[in-house]
């Protein structure tokens, strides 16, 4: 493991120095933490603290080059986790935001994180705010990440913002790998099955048609309509491929418009099983984060006006502009979500206790730990639901097939048999 210098004060205010083994700079920073010293520098060896002084390595500056946003590589969801983690426990630890993105930048793995945290440095040092340096890093973070560190900025409660996208960013990766797990075998299933198809109508159906064609039989009506569906896909395959692109282009230009977005961003609200994850979802992100600013001095109202734009779905975005409108105008919080009709009379209960009691940021806190449960319980159903219900809808599928070509068959024997 590298070694750091560092330079920390104890907890008489003495300023103690000295070396330490660690695995990384924020690694140094907790030991550090761990024997009672406030971390003021810490140092990879071979490097000096010191503005002006030259090393044998080169400096931070000098080794991670800076970017502009369209240069930076984007970060995976595992490295946009890490980078808000560790940032988050080094605020945590006391240091102002470019000591923690300089931390980050000196890390010895050569990842995009570092050039991440570099870029970010430099915009910081320059003056600029701390929101906007991330939404000049490209592609790496989205709208709702950017607008809830300007919701932790005003609120002066960033660290505690980024801890609750670093559970965010965990669930959303948690989700992602269940779901890739739950679908693995019915990928494989209904490939083979597609596969199957195709060799069904393409040859096996057509040779089918033709032994049955001399029987003189009439054939039954789910064999006819087999036979029909195989005919007309071999002459008219192109025509089939060109509205299917021909509808996906249209879906895609019609969500990329206001009134499309909007609809569409509702209709996800209403789809059985998926509509109500993504409800959960939302309750529960809205009650945590205004529950983080609400207990940090921030205003409702203002905590209700940065929600808004934290929020990407526009339906919900419209929601929470009504709510905004409604507190603005006076109206309690539990108030102005039972006049919406959109959010469940338990969570307007809660908060109707918290209201009549002082307490609303405790409420909101009980709010978002009753929906953080609800959503983990609604992602697991899902994640069973998912496997069993592929599987079935490719048995059916081929079942009725294999029914089909089994009944014109079966026809066609029994009138030999009698002839």
């Amino acid at each position: 493991m590298p070694f750091f210098s560092f330079r920390a004060l104890d907890a008489a205010g003495r300023t103690e120095t000295g070396r330490l083994e660690a695995l990384s700079g924020s690694d140094a920073y907790r030991k550090l933490r761990e024997r009672g010293l406030q971390p003021v520098a810490v140092t990879p060896e071979g490097e000096v603290a010191g503005p002006g002084k030259k090393t044998g390595k080169k400096s931070s500056e000098q080794g991670s080059a800076v970017m502009s946003g369209a240069a930076l590589p984007k970060l995976t969801s595992t490295q946009l986790l890490f980078f808000t983690e560790e940032l988050a426990e080094l605020l945590d630890a006391g240091l102002q935001l470019e000591g923690a993105l300089k931390v980050i930048e000196q890390r010895q793995e050569r990842t995009p994180v570092k050039a991440v945290a570099a870029t970010l440095r430099q915009q910081v040092r320059e003056g600029v705010g701390f929101s906007k340096a991330l939404r000049n890093c490209g592609a790496s973070f989205d709208p709702l990440y950017c607008n809830l560190v300007v919701a932790g900025e005003a609120g002066g409660v960033l660290p505690q913002i980024l801890r609750r996208q670093c559970a965010h960013l965990e669930m959303v990766g948690e989700l992602s790998k269940k779901v890739t797990s739950a679908l693995v075998y019915p990928s494989i299933v209904f490939t083979s099955a597609i596969v199957l198809m195709f060799i069904f109508l393409t040859f096996l159906v057509p040779q089918l048609s033709v032994l049955l064609g001399k029987s003189g039989q009439k054939l039954p009506a789910i064999t006819s309509a087999l036979i029909s569906v195989s005919l007309f896909c071999g002459h008219w395959w192109w025509a089939i491929l060109a509205v299917i692109g021909a509808i996906v282009t249209g879906a895609r230009l019609f969500v990329a418009t206001p009134g499309g977005r909007s609809w569409w961003d509702r209709f996800q609200l209403e789809i059985p099983v998926i509509g109500p994850v993504l409800k959960a979802r939302f309750h529960a992100e809205v009650m945590q984060n205004l529950s983080t600013l609400v207990s940090n001095g921030v205003t409702m109202l203002s905590a209700m006006e940065l929600m808004r734009g934290a929020t990407g779905n526009v339906y919900l975005r419209g929601l929470l502009d009504q709510l905004t409108d409604k507190v603005r105008e006076g109206s309690s919080i539990a108030s102005a979500m039972r006049r919406t009709g959109f959010f469940p009379p338990v969570l307007l209960d809660i908060l109707a206790v918290g209201e009549q009691t002082g307490d609303l940021a405790g409420a909101l806190a009980r709010a978002a730990k009753r929906y953080d449960r609800e959503l983990s319980s609604r992602i697991q159903y899902l994640t069973t639901l998912i496997q069993p219900a592929v599987i079935l809808i490719v048995a059916i599928f081929v079942g009725v097939v294999a029914y089909s070509m089994i009944a014109g068959i079966l026809t066609s024997v029994n009138a030999l048999k009698a002839h």
